[in-house]
């Protein structure tokens, strides 16, 4: 995993907690189309593209249960600070199950996301840049990951919107 990113994307995540109320505000929403987003913060300058599932599924020993969830967003942000372009992160409202990943599918292809606390990504930059091609090209993504208390979970997110606003976020954040 890359040295700071743990801590950069915490922080950067953990500003977002809030985002269905920022989301309603559009106090710092720049952009949207379909089924995306854009928002922009400052100090550091960031940029993110996001959006939320259309289906989610819970299931505990194969059966659908109904649990509680936190916010469940999948997000590529830029922060020209950091040199982060790109970025890829997911939060699934709730715990992952210690030392588990999550699995990223998009239009065939299948991607490793490493997870600690309620957050998710790539291991590397590189995987960053083939979701985002991967998700540019798709029409929905799945994200299929376990809880902390062994809730299966699987959300499917639509990609509807998604390349342009993803590269409206990388216009703002650019340099």
């Amino acid at each position: 995993m890359r040295i700071g990113r743990t801590l950069s994307t915490l922080v950067a995540l953990a500003m977002l907690a809030g985002l269905p109320a920022v989301a309603q505000s559009e106090n710092n929403r720049v952009a949207a189309e379909t089924d995306w987003a854009v928002f922009e913060g400052a100090e550091p300058k960031e940029c993110w593209a996001v959006t939320a599932p259309k289906e989610t599924v819970n299931t505990r020993d194969g059966r659908v249960v109904s649990v509680r969830r936190g916010d469940i967003l999948l997000f590529v942000t830029y922060r020209p600070e950091q040199s982060i372009a790109g970025e890829v992160s997911f939060t699934g409202g709730y715990p992952f199950a210690e030392g588990s990943t999550a699995t990223l599918e998009v239009g065939g292809s299948t991607f490793e996301l490493f997870t600690e606390g309620e957050y998710a990504w790539p291991a590397t930059p590189a995987e960053d840049q083939k979701i985002v091609t991967a998700i540019k090209r798709g029409s929905d993504a799945s994200i299929t990951a376990r809880s902390s208390r062994g809730t299966q979970t699987k959300d499917t997110f639509s990609l509807l919107g998604a390349t342009a606003m993803i590269e409206e976020a990388e216009k703002r954040c650019s340099g």
